[in-house]
């Protein structure tokens, strides 16, 4: 009940962060909240805060009977391809359409999914007028709009819909923002936007009403513009005025609460863009382990601005769009932020499973990476809620950069010129070509190897136009003497070929995880690998890993990718580092010691399947939602081998077939592992035996001072001063993996990886 003395209190008792002077009656459950009857001398500005709330509310808040759909695709619209243009007020509901053609919709080049052919155009315009006979039993709206490649879509005169698309006004000879290819062909569920109850009620009116639709497509070369548009609305009774909903359609979730945090962001009417960010407010609510989350928690975790932009490049054909986050101040700088539990930064991946439809291979793939000692992104399930609409299932994870807590590498400044600071600090990448963010260069050995190809390497890290010249040239010629060592005559020779120059254990992690999974992308898209400073051991690292969706048979093409049997690293067209280096046998011994290691420790098949039912085990409730949000479980999604009915169906193909793929490794992994001793000569240290129980040896220069004990999450443990006389008792030590760093007293570090029972 109201309580005038609760003014100053704040809170109503039992609901967190509702403020008690709204008075009237409050009625809680646990998912809901109800404030009925206001007295009269309740404050106006508590009745403005809660008739925003309301306004922010999804429309069907009410009770719904039914739904039924008001606008079909097929319906005869009026139409004009866009070869001129339409008019400033093409869209307002007075405005004239006799002159435009008339067809039934979608709209497009006539292959396969369109009713109405138009020719080749950058634009297509659309209306369709439709008659509400009852406004007071809709109770809820839903838009969906399947198209390609960018659409805006206004109700009455006002924009309710924007994808893909440039912010504000778009000429009809523009282009669309990126790409995005049709879905219902596909057999797949069109993009949807549910109207909030402010929209519906301030637009959808008894009797005439007016849809208004512009398509684009990204460029006039495009082979495909589709337009196809549905109005749906939800009914409060059992009357039927309109027609039955398509037999795709699925009823919005009434998202309330989860067992995983909730990411709610709001854009403040501004669409999402590709390649051009833009500011909006992010709020987390995370109660932590065991806790439920719900909408109407306060944000705790996190709360305040992002910028934000559409991130991905095949993955953006998709309704579910992956982002690119970064947390802001009120200045729009960069301000640090640890999110989930995890190290504070400012850049993060929000990364939409889609095609991976366990939501499990990014998140299985990283896991098995830090396992082995090496850095490889952390991350966190949670739920996605964009401007009140309930978005599915997301990844939070965190963006390759150099960081300590990431890339954990001598930061290279813009005045490291010379000396040791010039010799560190980058981190590359190969991948797709891209000139603007990350510019580019081939390293073209010499000799250069028969049949095989040069790949360009970028400057991710920092980008190519942060470098100066000198900076560039130094890690150029870097990459260039690392290939000229690789393609040399003696590119086997422990002492004259590249292994000086590589990080080999590093090197080891990152192919057998990438080996594991049969990456498709590995060693030629999303690979990335950096070089340290000369006074941090001034090798070069292959890692971290990135990029697993299509990986452990997630895949309808190129063979290799797709079954057991097989090495990624035989394919002619990927990088020729690791085909190389496999031929040298001190290498493939490594590998072979290091997966014998491996598989009596941290990679038996009862780690890994336990991973996969624990991690699956997270998902347990929220995958339901997420595939009612997102209905192709048993649906085709490129690049899908396996298309399961069910969630369970796709974590048994996926367990199946990591098991098929460790039988093969088993007996197929190249490599004499005789070649290796426990102890190596020279500056790299050794440790035996390798994994141990209490009792660990190390093998150190002689000018070796101190070893530090790093576990896998990058934490200190144990600090050893050497040398050695006999034995150290590894006793306080958990069973894991550790990274070993030896100090050396001319201040060079160097590292060894090791594992305890």
């Amino acid at each position: 009940q109201y309580d005038p003395a609760a003014d100053e209190k704040g809170n109503l008792p039992g609901v967190p962060g509702v403020p008690a002077c709204f008075g009237g009656t409050a009625t809680t459950t646990a998912d809901q909240l109800s404030i009925a009857h206001p007295p009269a001398d309740t404050p106006m500005r508590f009745l403005l805060i809660i008739t925003l709330l309301t306004s922010m509310a999804p429309a069907f808040s009410q009770a719904i009977d039914h739904w039924e759909t008001v606008v079909y695709d097929s319906m005869v619209w009026r139409y004009r391809p866009g070869t001129s243009d339409p008019g400033a007020n093409w869209f307002l509901p007075a405005f004239n359409d006799n002159s435009w053609a008339q067809g039934r919709g979608g709209f497009g080049y006539g292959d396969g999914d369109d009713r109405t052919t138009v020719n080749s155009v950058m634009s297509v315009f659309s209306r369709k007028k439709f008659t509400i006979t009852n406004r007071s039993k809709i109770v809820g709206a839903v838009l969906h709009a399947d198209y390609d490649d960018g659409v805006i879509v206004y109700l009455n005169g006002v924009e309710i819909f924007r994808r893909t698309m440039p912010a504000g006004p778009v000429a009809f000879n523009q282009g669309s923002a990126g790409f995005h290819e049709a879905q219902l062909y596909q057999g797949l569920v069109p993009d949807s936007f549910e109207l909030t109850a402010s929209q519906l009620g301030q637009l959808l009116v008894s009797g005439e009403n007016t849809l208004a639709v512009q398509v684009h497509n990204e460029n006039i070369s495009s082979s495909d513009l589709s337009s196809r548009v549905f109005l749906s609305v939800a009914i409060s009774d059992n009357s039927f005025t309109y027609l039955p909903v398509p037999g795709w359609f699925v009823p919005p979730l009434n998202f309330q609460s989860s067992d995983l945090p909730i990411i709610s962001i709001h854009t403040a009417g501004q669409t999402i863009q590709d390649e051009t960010r833009i500011v909006a407010n992010m709020g987390i609510i995370d109660n932590g382990a065991g806790q439920r989350n719900r909408i109407t928690d306060p944000f705790n975790t996190y709360d305040g601005k992002i910028s934000i932009e559409i991130r991905g490049e095949s993955s953006q054909m998709f309704p579910k769009k992956s982002y690119r986050v970064e947390t802001i101040d009120a200045n729009g700088n960069p301000v640090n932020a640890a999110l989930l539990g995890m190290p504070a930064e400012n850049d993060w991946v929000l990364y939409a499973p889609y095609t991976d439809k366990t939501m499990l291979r990014d998140v299985l793939a990283y896991q098995l990476g830090r396992a082995l000692g090496s850095y490889a992104p952390r991350t966190r399930f949670a739920e996605l809620v964009l401007n009140g609409e309930y978005m599915g299932v997301y990844l939070l994870i965190e963006k390759i950069k150099r960081d300590r807590n990431r890339v954990a590498m001598a930061e290279l400044e813009p005045g490291d010129l010379s000396g040791d600071a010039l010799t560190g600090g980058y981190l590359l990448r190969v991948d797709k070509w891209d000139a603007n963010d990350f510019p580019a260069w081939t390293a073209t050995p010499t000799p250069r190897l028969p049949g095989e190809e040069d790949k360009s390497f970028q400057y991710y890290d920092p980008k190519g136009f942060e470098l100066a010249e000198a900076q560039r040239s130094y890690i150029r010629e870097y990459i260039r003497q690392f290939q000229n060592a690789l393609t040399s005559t003696r590119f086997a020779d422990p002492v004259a070929g590249f292994k000086p120059m590589l990080d080999v254990p590093d090197a080891v992690n990152f192919i057998l995880i990438n080996e594991l999974g049969k990456n498709i992308d590995a060693y030629v898209f999303s690979t990335y690998l950096y070089k340290e400073r000369d006074s941090r051991g001034g090798k070069l690292h292959l890692g971290p890993l990135w990029d697993f969706n299509l990986a452990f048979g997630n895949v309808n093409y190129l063979a290799n990718a797709q079954f057991a049997p097989g090495w990624m690293w035989n394919d002619g067209y990927r990088i020729f580092w690791i085909r190389r280096m496999m031929q040298a046998p001190h290498f493939a011994a490594e590998m072979k010691c290091r997966w014998q290691t491996l598989r009596g420790g941290f990679l038996t098949n009862d780690y890994i399947m336990d991973k996969i039912d624990s991690l699956a085990a997270v998902l347990n409730e929220s995958q339901v939602r997420n595939y009612q949000r997102w209905p192709i479980l048993g649906t085709y999604v490129w690049p899908n081998q396996f298309i399961g009915n069910t969630y369970a169906e796709e974590i048994a193909f996926l367990k199946n077939w990591i098991t098929a793929r460790l039988t093969y490794m088993d007996n197929e992994m190249p490599g004499n592992c005789g070649l290796i001793t426990a102890v190596q000569d020279g500056v790299e240290p050794g440790v035996w035996p390798n994994p141990f129980t209490r009792e660990l040896y190390v093998k150190a220069p002689e000018d070796g001072e101190r070893l530090e004990i790093v576990n896998a999450v990058g934490e200190t443990v144990a600090v050893v001063e050497l040398p050695l006389a006999g034995p150290w008792d590894g006793a306080s030590l958990a069973a894991g993996v550790y990274v070993g760093r030896v100090y050396r007293a001319n201040g060079q570090v160097v590292t060894v990886r090791f594992a305890k029972r």
